[in-house]
Protein backbone atom coordinates (compact mmCIF):
# COMPACT_ATOMS: atom_id res chain seq x y z
CA UNK A 1 0.00 0.00 0.00
CA UNK A 2 1.39 3.36 -1.04
CA UNK A 3 0.85 6.37 1.21
CA UNK A 4 0.61 9.77 -0.45
CA UNK A 5 3.04 12.32 0.90
CA UNK A 6 2.08 15.97 1.42
CA UNK A 7 5.07 17.90 0.20
CA UNK A 8 5.21 21.51 1.32
CA UNK A 9 6.40 23.60 -1.65
CA UNK A 10 7.24 26.49 0.68
CA UNK A 11 6.15 30.08 0.27
CA UNK A 12 5.51 31.53 -3.18
CA UNK A 13 8.34 33.93 -3.89
CA UNK A 14 7.55 37.55 -4.67
CA UNK A 15 10.06 38.67 -7.29
CA UNK A 16 11.06 42.32 -6.90
CA UNK A 17 12.76 44.83 -9.20
CA UNK A 18 14.41 47.86 -7.56
CA UNK A 19 14.61 51.12 -9.52
CA UNK A 20 16.55 53.79 -7.63
CA UNK A 21 19.58 55.75 -8.80
CA UNK A 22 21.46 55.42 -5.48
CA UNK A 23 23.41 52.18 -5.19
CA UNK A 24 23.64 52.46 -1.40
CA UNK A 25 19.87 52.82 -1.14
CA UNK A 26 19.31 49.81 -3.40
CA UNK A 27 21.73 47.80 -1.27
CA UNK A 28 19.69 48.59 1.82
CA UNK A 29 16.43 47.64 0.11
CA UNK A 30 17.94 44.41 -1.17
CA UNK A 31 19.11 43.40 2.29
CA UNK A 32 15.85 43.82 4.14
CA UNK A 33 13.59 42.64 1.29
CA UNK A 34 15.85 39.65 0.71
CA UNK A 35 15.70 38.73 4.38
CA UNK A 36 12.02 37.86 3.99
CA UNK A 37 11.36 34.14 3.31
CA UNK A 38 8.84 34.87 0.55
CA UNK A 39 10.68 37.66 -1.30
CA UNK A 40 13.72 38.04 -3.51
CA UNK A 41 15.24 40.95 -5.39
CA UNK A 42 15.77 39.56 -8.88
CA UNK A 43 17.01 42.77 -10.54
CA UNK A 44 18.20 46.30 -9.83
CA UNK A 45 18.33 49.41 -12.01
CA UNK A 46 19.38 53.04 -11.79
CA UNK A 47 17.53 54.24 -14.92
CA UNK A 48 14.29 53.48 -16.73
CA UNK A 49 16.27 51.97 -19.62
CA UNK A 50 18.06 49.57 -17.28
CA UNK A 51 14.76 48.65 -15.63
CA UNK A 52 13.11 47.89 -18.97
CA UNK A 53 16.11 45.81 -19.99
CA UNK A 54 15.87 43.90 -16.71
CA UNK A 55 12.30 42.92 -17.56
CA UNK A 56 13.62 41.21 -20.68
CA UNK A 57 15.72 38.84 -18.58
CA UNK A 58 13.77 38.42 -15.34
CA UNK A 59 10.27 37.54 -14.26
CA UNK A 60 9.17 40.36 -11.95
CA UNK A 61 6.03 40.59 -9.82
CA UNK A 62 6.48 44.02 -8.23
CA UNK A 63 8.73 46.93 -9.19
CA UNK A 64 9.72 49.41 -6.47
CA UNK A 65 10.24 52.74 -8.21
CA UNK A 66 11.65 56.05 -6.98
CA UNK A 67 10.32 59.16 -8.73
CA UNK A 68 13.59 61.12 -8.54
CA UNK A 69 16.17 59.63 -10.89
CA UNK A 70 19.28 61.46 -12.04
CA UNK A 71 19.02 62.33 -15.71
CA UNK A 72 15.81 60.34 -15.98
CA UNK A 73 12.15 60.58 -15.06
CA UNK A 74 10.48 58.33 -12.53
CA UNK A 75 7.05 59.01 -14.05
CA UNK A 76 8.39 58.13 -17.48
CA UNK A 77 9.95 55.00 -16.01
CA UNK A 78 6.52 53.91 -14.76
CA UNK A 79 5.05 54.50 -18.20
CA UNK A 80 7.78 52.52 -19.94
CA UNK A 81 7.66 49.64 -17.46
CA UNK A 82 3.91 49.30 -17.90
CA UNK A 83 4.31 49.35 -21.67
CA UNK A 84 6.91 46.61 -21.39
CA UNK A 85 4.79 44.43 -19.09
CA UNK A 86 1.17 45.42 -18.47
CA UNK A 87 0.88 42.75 -15.74
CA UNK A 88 3.71 44.30 -13.72
CA UNK A 89 2.60 45.79 -10.42
CA UNK A 90 4.35 48.96 -9.26
CA UNK A 91 5.03 50.40 -5.82
CA UNK A 92 6.25 54.01 -5.81
CA UNK A 93 8.62 54.55 -2.91
CA UNK A 94 9.65 58.19 -2.84
CA UNK A 95 10.46 61.30 -0.82
CA UNK A 96 7.72 63.23 -2.64
CA UNK A 97 4.86 63.66 -0.18
CA UNK A 98 3.03 66.30 -2.21
CA UNK A 99 -0.48 65.12 -3.15
CA UNK A 100 0.00 66.09 -6.81
CA UNK A 101 2.71 63.44 -7.24
CA UNK A 102 0.50 60.65 -5.91
CA UNK A 103 -2.40 61.72 -8.12
CA UNK A 104 -0.29 61.59 -11.27
CA UNK A 105 1.28 58.26 -10.29
CA UNK A 106 -2.20 56.82 -9.76
CA UNK A 107 -3.22 58.04 -13.21
CA UNK A 108 -0.30 56.05 -14.60
CA UNK A 109 -1.75 52.94 -12.98
CA UNK A 110 0.55 52.23 -10.03
CA UNK A 111 -0.72 49.88 -7.32
CA UNK A 112 1.03 51.55 -4.40
CA UNK A 113 2.56 54.82 -3.20
CA UNK A 114 4.59 55.12 0.00
CA UNK A 115 6.91 57.85 1.21
CA UNK A 116 10.42 57.06 2.41
CA UNK A 117 9.74 58.17 5.96
CA UNK A 118 7.59 55.08 6.54
CA UNK A 119 8.73 52.04 8.52
CA UNK A 120 10.45 49.26 6.52
CA UNK A 121 7.83 46.85 7.83
CA UNK A 122 5.20 48.92 6.01
CA UNK A 123 7.04 48.44 2.72
CA UNK A 124 7.28 44.69 3.25
CA UNK A 125 3.56 44.52 4.04
CA UNK A 126 2.80 46.67 0.98
CA UNK A 127 4.79 44.37 -1.30
CA UNK A 128 2.82 41.36 -0.10
CA UNK A 129 -0.52 43.11 -0.53
CA UNK A 130 0.35 44.48 -3.96
CA UNK A 131 1.60 41.06 -5.12
CA UNK A 132 -1.75 39.66 -3.97
CA UNK A 133 -3.64 42.12 -6.15
CA UNK A 134 -4.41 44.82 -3.61
CA UNK A 135 -3.56 48.53 -3.60
CA UNK A 136 -1.59 50.38 -0.92
CA UNK A 137 -1.31 54.15 -0.65
CA UNK A 138 0.06 56.47 2.01
CA UNK A 139 -3.11 57.39 3.88
CA UNK A 140 -2.15 60.98 4.75
CA UNK A 141 -1.01 61.89 1.24
CA UNK A 142 -4.04 60.19 -0.31
CA UNK A 143 -6.44 62.09 1.94
CA UNK A 144 -4.67 65.38 1.27
CA UNK A 145 -4.91 64.70 -2.46
CA UNK A 146 -8.64 64.02 -2.26
CA UNK A 147 -9.20 67.12 -0.13
CA UNK A 148 -7.33 69.37 -2.54
CA UNK A 149 -9.08 67.99 -5.61
CA UNK A 150 -12.53 68.20 -3.99
CA UNK A 151 -11.88 71.78 -2.89
CA UNK A 152 -10.43 72.77 -6.25
CA UNK A 153 -7.14 73.68 -4.60
CA UNK A 154 -4.84 71.52 -6.73
CA UNK A 155 -3.98 73.56 -9.84
CA UNK A 156 -2.22 70.55 -11.37
CA UNK A 157 -5.14 68.11 -11.20
CA UNK A 158 -6.14 68.98 -14.77
CA UNK A 159 -2.69 68.16 -16.14
CA UNK A 160 -1.93 64.82 -17.72
CA UNK A 161 0.99 62.82 -16.24
CA UNK A 162 3.15 63.86 -19.22
CA UNK A 163 2.29 67.55 -18.78
CA UNK A 164 2.90 67.33 -15.06
CA UNK A 165 6.31 65.72 -15.52
CA UNK A 166 7.42 68.23 -18.16
CA UNK A 167 6.47 71.05 -15.79
CA UNK A 168 8.22 69.38 -12.85
CA UNK A 169 11.45 68.90 -14.80
CA UNK A 170 11.34 72.47 -16.09
CA UNK A 171 10.85 73.71 -12.54
CA UNK A 172 13.89 71.68 -11.51
CA UNK A 173 15.99 73.75 -13.89
CA UNK A 174 16.23 71.51 -16.96
CA UNK A 175 16.10 73.08 -20.40
CA UNK A 176 13.96 71.71 -23.23
CA UNK A 177 16.77 69.55 -24.58
CA UNK A 178 17.40 67.90 -21.21
CA UNK A 179 13.69 67.37 -20.60
CA UNK A 180 13.36 65.75 -24.03
CA UNK A 181 16.20 63.34 -23.20
CA UNK A 182 14.72 62.52 -19.82
CA UNK A 183 11.28 61.74 -21.25
CA UNK A 184 12.47 60.24 -24.55
CA UNK A 185 10.52 62.77 -26.60
CA UNK A 186 11.40 65.56 -29.03
CA UNK A 187 12.17 69.14 -28.06
CA UNK A 188 9.17 70.22 -30.15
CA UNK A 189 6.94 68.01 -28.02
CA UNK A 190 8.38 69.62 -24.88
CA UNK A 191 7.70 73.09 -26.29
CA UNK A 192 4.11 72.20 -27.26
CA UNK A 193 3.51 70.56 -23.88
CA UNK A 194 4.70 73.62 -21.99
CA UNK A 195 2.34 75.72 -24.10
CA UNK A 196 -0.61 73.51 -23.11
CA UNK A 197 0.43 73.68 -19.45
CA UNK A 198 0.44 77.49 -19.54
CA UNK A 199 -3.03 77.46 -21.06
CA UNK A 200 -4.43 74.98 -18.54
CA UNK A 201 -2.95 76.83 -15.56
CA UNK A 202 -3.85 80.22 -17.04
CA UNK A 203 -0.31 81.56 -16.72
CA UNK A 204 0.81 83.90 -19.49
CA UNK A 205 4.56 83.30 -19.25
CA UNK A 206 7.10 80.76 -18.01
CA UNK A 207 8.26 82.94 -15.11
CA UNK A 208 4.81 82.95 -13.51
CA UNK A 209 4.43 79.26 -14.30
CA UNK A 210 7.72 78.39 -12.61
CA UNK A 211 6.83 80.48 -9.58
CA UNK A 212 3.51 78.65 -9.18
CA UNK A 213 5.17 75.26 -9.55
CA UNK A 214 7.91 76.15 -7.07
CA UNK A 215 5.44 77.46 -4.51
CA UNK A 216 3.52 74.18 -4.80
CA UNK A 217 6.63 72.07 -4.19
CA UNK A 218 7.13 70.53 -7.61
CA UNK A 219 10.89 70.76 -7.20
CA UNK A 220 10.61 68.04 -4.59
CA UNK A 221 11.83 67.75 -1.00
Amino acid sequence: MTTAMNLDPGPTMIRVLLLDDHAVVRDGYRRWIGSEPDMEVVAEAATSAQACEALRHHEVDVAVVDLSLKGDSGMEAIRRLRERDERLRILVFTMHDQPAFMLQAMRLGVQGYLTKDCDPAAVIAALRRIAAGQRVFNAEVAQASLNQVDAGLDPFSHLTPREFEVLRLATSGLDHEAIARSLHISEKTVYNTMSRVRQKLDERNDFRLMRLATERGLTGP
